[in-house]
């Protein structure tokens, strides 16, 4: 089977032999940024991430054979630079973007309260969340990635990933602990 190393380097010779690499992981690239910013801008950020790695694919390290994390990795810096791009829209630099900025996929959950609730203490808990922190737990949750994955999409030692992924852990698991505490106490057997 030919490598993802084996089709970027084909490129550089032929440079639509990239299309089999889009082939291989547009799908993964669009579900995680789906999953991240909504289906609205999942097209966008999939596509340019493929052109910014056509871009660059002679940066690409030959000696790994899958580069579906650098992938990744260039799909977290454009979702952040959307997310900026988002942020200064809602404080009015933009106001016709932002009111047509799509509503985060945590407040499209219309079940039951108590998964509502769940929904908004993890939002919550992820907005409060460093980014790195944030971005690395994403990649490893949605993105299926191991932590040698996470290291290269993030260029950071798998050291590091380690202690974003339990800090992040310890923050979620917080969470869910403070929003049992406050059913329980809410409850009406506990007056």
């Amino acid at each position: 089977m030919t490598t993802d190393s084996d089709i970027i380097r084909s490129s550089l010779s032929a440079s639509a032999a990239f299309s089999e690499l889009y082939d291989r992981h547009a799908t993964a690239i669009h579900r995680f940024v789906s999953r991240r910013a909504g289906s609205d801008v999942a097209d966008d950020v999939m596509s340019e991430t493929f052109l910014v790695a056509f871009e660059r694919r002679r940066d690409y390290d030959l000696e790994r054979g899958t580069a579906l994390p650098w992938l990744y990795g260039i799909a977290s810096t454009l979702l952040r630079k959307h997310a900026r791009t988002e942020a200064r829209a809602w404080h009015g630099l933009n106001a016709d973007h932002a009111s047509h900025v799509s509503v985060d996929a945590f407040s499209e959950a219309d079940g039951r309260a108590d998964a509502h609730r769940a929904m908004e203490h993890l939002g919550h808990a992820l907005r409060k969340m460093h980014a790195r922190d944030r971005e690395t737990l994403l990649l490893y949750a949605w993105a299926d990635l191991d932590y040698d994955g996470i290291a290269q999409a993030l260029n950071i030692p798998v050291g590091t990933v380690r202690s974003r992924l339990n800090r992040a852990r310890r923050l979620l698991r917080a969470s869910t602990q403070h929003d049992t505490t406050l059913r329980l106490e809410g409850a009406p057997w506990t007056s």
